[in-house]
């Protein structure tokens, strides 16, 4: 008998996924089954890397074992992975890059990803539970400001040398929880490099009542940021508001920036207002 040309599979079954976010989220769904390949990156969920196999860094990927698994869907990020993108697409492989930067783009991601695999009803509810946390944290910021406490200016250092602030679903995530970007003219930009700050001067002038650094990976060290020269005024160093954010939790682009990322911010952010309003900051 022959075969039945008509048939097709309801989305894509081999699944390779070049960053985190995609295989976060799909495990979330509980389409893990279709991930047959994910990024070195990946720690989220620890499970993903015991049991998938990895064939990809953030800016390379091993072309030939993708090809071995014969994945029917690549999934990336952003014109970084491009290069990638195009070797895939010119071995006959399905690319799909999303390039979600805002909050809304994330969301817009995840429910698009959602759908691809069949679970747009899914999707859609766990983005609104989501989408409720976010506001809870908003109305709790704005709570504690209408009773007398003020928002926080807040550095988010992404890079330590050379100063690289926060991106724009960082800068966004922040607000809602409570915090001012100190440098909020920057989060528009895409890339790292066009988010340096050159002088470190400047970011003392700004004076941050909170540093939160989030080192893409490397540890965060409080004792570095204390000792940088012309920094010993900045109020978030005399008052000892240097934080680590991990970056796995903030730093891609999905779900887990939407839930722990912000939820640590959050945090830090009324920590600081309780104390600031208690008179624990001594000017």
């Amino acid at each position: 008998m022959s075969a039945d040309l008509l048939h097709f599979n309801p989305g894509p079954q081999r699944i390779v996924c070049l960053t985190e976010e995609t295989t976060e989220w799909l495990y979330l769904l509980g389409q893990e089954r279709r991930i047959v390949g994910i990024s070195g990156y990946t720690v989220r969920p620890k499970r993903a890397r015991d049991e998938k196999p990895r064939v990809s860094a953030f800016l390379s990927a091993k072309l030939d074992k993708i090809m071995e698994l014969q994945p029917d869907c690549v999934l990336g990020f952003s014109d970084l992975q491009a290069d990638i993108a195009a070797d895939l697409v010119k071995r006959g492989v399905q690319v799909t890059i999303f390039n979600q930067r805002s909050v809304a783009e994330i969301f817009s991601m995840l429910f698009q990803l959602a759908a691809i695999v069949g679970e747009a009803e899914q999707g859609a509810r766990r983005i609104a539970q989501m989408q409720d946390g976010l506001r809870a944290m908003q109305a709790a910021a704005a709570a504690r400001v209408a009773a007398g406490a003020r928002r926080p200016k807040v550095f988010f250092e992404e890079w330590d040398s050379p100063h690289i602030s926060a991106i724009r679903w960082v800068s966004e995530l922040l607000g809602m929880a409570g915090g001012d970007d100190c440098f909020p003219e920057l989060a528009q930009e895409s890339l790292g490099k066009n988010r340096i700050i050159a002088d470190g001067a400047e970011i003392a002038r700004r004076n941050p009542d909170i540093i939160l650094g989030s080192w893409c990976g490397k540890k965060f060290r409080p004792e570095n940021v204390v000792a940088r020269e012309g920094w010993g005024a900045v109020n978030a160093v005399r008052h000892q508001q240097l934080f680590e954010i991990k970056s796995p939790d903030i730093l891609q682009p999905g779900p887990a920036a939407l839930t722990d990322g912000v939820a640590r911010m959050h945090q830090i952010v009324l920590q600081w207002m309780d104390a600031e309003q208690a008179g624990a900051f001594k000017p």
